[in-house]
């Protein structure tokens, strides 16, 4: 097996964990989103410090921990990741996966208008196109049922916002991973521990406990993935795969838990796709373009 062929395998395992997020967050949905939230911290931090251990990686969090600015940019991402978790876990539960999806198929869109506002790239002409046939999609929405798609926009700005600080740290996807979980830990220890001594949590199954220990490993696993599959494959492949764990999180929606996708869901996901398939196609032509002027 070449490196492509590994790459392409990796990033596929990634996606495909993310894609089925939707199903796995179904089976808890009978516990509070801030609690399944707290375990979801709480299994990820130990997690990735055995992943730590085992790859010998302390001393990239040793130097991380000495640089101020950075950790003050990882709190940022933290808190942005925190909001982007809780609100999907709470959408699965309240029946509300196909929305959600919609968020991160908007995604790549608002990371390219954050681009522009706060680093000053430039916006090319594809993808004006690309970001005005979401905002049309988004338009009809409104129109169409009257209210704002608000869990899709907040999950495709947080997770915009994230990308954008991340994009400014100079750290690997699990150290990064580390230092964000172990700056949220305090905060979920004190929930968790508040439940358990006001009697209020949920009463949890064995079969619960393992679920909620299994969040952490699925929340670190895919990044590790991703960020190994990075090294063999080109932008241009992972930028048309970036769809792909959004539609698998729209199908399982639909066609498992059973979520309703009527006309007008139609309209509007027609709508972002055709600003996706513009804007992934503008990408990869460009890219094209760019290399056979430097060959």
């Amino acid at each position: 097996m070449n490196d492509s062929q590994r790459g392409l395998l990796l990033a596929l395992a990634a996606y495909g964990i993310w894609g089925c997020f939707a199903l796995f967050f179904h089976l808890v949905k009978h516990i509070p989103a801030v609690e399944v939230l707290g375990h979801r911290v709480l299994w990820s931090l130990i997690f990735v410090a055995i992943v730590l251990s085992v790859t010998r990686q302390w001393k990239k969090v040793r130097y991380a921990f000495n640089d101020r600015r950075l950790l003050l940019l990882l709190a940022g991402s933290s808190c942005m990741i925190a909001i982007n978790w809780v609100l999907y876990i709470w959408a699965v539960g309240a029946g509300r996966a196909v929305e959600a999806s919609l968020g991160y198929f908007i995604n790549p869109l608002v990371a390219v208008a954050l681009a522009v506002i706060f680093l000053k790239e430039t916006l090319f002409g594809f993808q004006k196109i690309a970001i005005g046939l979401a905002l049309a999609g988004v338009g009809y929405k409104l129109i169409s049922v009257g209210e704002l798609p608000w869990i899709s926009l907040t999950l495709a700005t947080t997770f915009a916002f994230y990308g954008l600080i991340r994009k400014q740290t100079q750290v690997d996807a699990v150290s990064g991973l580390f230092i964000e979980t172990l700056i949220l830990v305090p905060a979920a220890l004190v929930y968790l521990s508040y439940l358990l001594l006001a009697g209020t949590g949920s009463s949890l199954s064995s079969y619960d406990w393992g679920l909620l220990m299994l969040s952490g490993i699925i929340t670190a696993l895919p990044l590790i993935a991703f960020s190994a599959a990075a090294k063999h494959l080109s932008l241009t492949v992972l930028g048309f795969m970036i769809y792909l764990a959004p539609s698998l999180q729209l199908l399982s929606a639909v066609l498992i838990l059973g979520e309703p996708f009527n006309q007008d869901d139609w309209v509007t996901f027609a709508l972002i796709w055709a600003g996706l398939i513009v804007f992934s196609g503008g990408a990869a032509l460009k890219h094209q373009r760019r290399r056979t002027k430097h060959s």
